[in-house]
């Protein structure tokens, strides 16, 4: 009995001077095991090594254990407890794999070769859990759609054209003062015109249609219709990439 606790004792003494500040003796009301003896807690993180803090967001548990009476020849007492980032399932997957070395390890001192394979179960399925995370968004954004519209044919592109030319014209015409709307097409020819076109000695019809053709021939586009076609082309696949 003496040989077991002189063990005991040397075992943690061995442990604060390894872990320092990751190992505390806490009540054993505290540590959710079945036992009045000495209860510790340590406190592990995943292996500095394997993973990139700057990239990971810390995951934190603690390993409570209490040494049993004929320990090391019997398994430490051990409970497991979240502290930050674990999974709820996670402390009883951990806690049943330690019961399992600890069985393995009968006759020494386990405790901080406990710690090491817990520490090293947490690096292992925190940086596996990060790489599929990466790997979803990595999926998500390969699955997003750009759209595209409707398919751009001759005629569509002739219609909108045509469409978007009489919107151009109408707000131009709003922006244009009343008076201007108002002259008559006689003014804007010059003397030389209206003689040519014959229009001082014919009447009636003849006189119609010769100032309709004149009119045609004199119609000045206004330099916004003439737009680079590509420009347009553009505009139209904006507008219909837009919708």
């Amino acid at each position: 009995m003496a040989d077991y606790a002189q063990e005991q004792e040397m075992e943690i003494e061995a442990l604060q001077a390894i872990l320092m500040d990751d190992i505390e003796e806490i009540d054993a009301s505290d540590s959710g095991l079945s036992t009045q003896n000495r209860c510790f807690r340590i406190l592990l993180t995943p292996q500095d090594n394997d993973l990139d803090e700057s990239n990971t967001t810390p995951v934190k548990m603690a390993l409570i254990f209490s040494h049993t009476e004929n320990y090391p020849d019997q398994p430490p007492l051990l409970n497991l407890k979240s502290i930050k980032g674990i999974k709820p399932e996670d402390p009883t997957i951990l806690r049943e794999k330690l019961l399992n070395e600890a069985s393995e390890n009968l006759g020494m001192a386990m405790i901080y070769t406990l710690v090491t394979s817990a520490k090293e179960w947490l690096s292992d399925k925190y940086r596996n859990d990060a790489a599929a995370d990466n790997d979803e968004n990595d999926a998500s954004k390969d699955e997003i759609i750009v759209p595209h519209g409707e398919p751009v044919t001759l005629d569509s592109f002739v219609a909108w054209r045509e469409r978007y030319e009489a919107e151009l014209a109408l707000e131009r015409a709003k922006l244009m003062p009343e008076s201007a709307l108002t002259t008559t097409k006689e003014k804007k020819l010059s003397g030389r015109q209206w003689f040519e076109s014959g229009r001082h000695t014919m009447k009636g019809a003849n006189t119609v249609n010769e100032e309709s053709e004149d009119e045609e021939e004199d119609i000045e586009f206004d330099d916004d219709f003439e737009d680079d076609e590509e420009d347009m082309l553009e505009h139209y696949l904006a507008e219909k990439s837009g919708k």
